[in-house]
């Protein structure tokens, strides 16, 4: 076991966030863009908080099963 795999993630890199996600990198920067998606820099890498993630997540609209498969 690494030791990065028993520290609770915090932060994510725009990689590790498309992959968590299941999102890809276009969507990812359209929602910065539209400031949907909250993202902060350490240096010249940005990063996105567990907060702001899971923000992100909960004000996707949501959609009932039936509308889903049409």
């Amino acid at each position: 076991m690494q030791e990065t795999d028993s520290i609770e993630r915090r932060a994510y890199s725009i990689a590790n966030f498309g992959r968590a996600f299941s999102v890809g990198r276009s969507t990812i920067y359209e929602e910065i863009r539209a400031g949907r998606l909250k993202v902060r820099k350490v240096g010249t890498r940005t990063i996105i908080t567990y907060d702001d993630a899971m923000a992100w997540l909960h004000a996707l609209p949501s959609r009932s099963a039936a509308a889903s498969m049409r």
